[in-house]
């Protein structure tokens, strides 16, 4: 029997302790790498978006892998990355955790329209309470 999935998952990550090192000149460099990530462990990336300090990834995960396994390589591959380029002058690091929400097909559309337009939405709200609004929406007890 073949093996089919449609696991649509929105994964929110940060910059250690929050710094504000993903400047808009480096953005499209750390999106590019990062897709090429996705990309070569057999996912399909709809949406990135990363903030100067999070990052937000909207995928459809192939069952081969755990959503846990994907986001250490993507961290650890695109920090060493990023450090090894000299985009930033800091060392950059991710902060530990992570959180993914999984989505059905009918929200597809909304949620890499949600994605895509971070910069405008952060406008009106902070990526704290952005990340606890998702935690209560999914209702995930938040142990900060």
């Amino acid at each position: 029997m073949s093996t089919y999935s449609q696991l649509y998952i929105q994964i929110v990550f940060a910059v250690k302790y929050r710094q504000k090192l993903i400047r808009p000149g480096i953005r499209e460099e750390v999106h590019k790498y990062i897709t090429g990530i996705i990309k070569k462990e057999g996912h399909k990336l709809y949406a990135i978006y990363c903030m100067p300090d999070h990052c937000h990834i909207f995928v459809s995960m192939h069952p081969k892998q755990s959503i846990s396994d994907l986001v250490r390589i993507v961290k650890a591959n695109s920090s060493k990355w990023i450090n090894k380029s000299g985009l930033v002058k800091e060392q950059f690091r991710w902060q530990e955790g992570f959180g993914a929400f999984s989505y059905s097909i009918l929200r597809k559309k909304q949620i890499i329209r949600y994605i895509l337009k971070q910069e405008s939405h952060h406008k009106f709200i902070t990526s704290s309470t952005e990340y606890q609004a998702l935690l209560e929406e999914f209702e995930i007890g938040c142990q900060n």
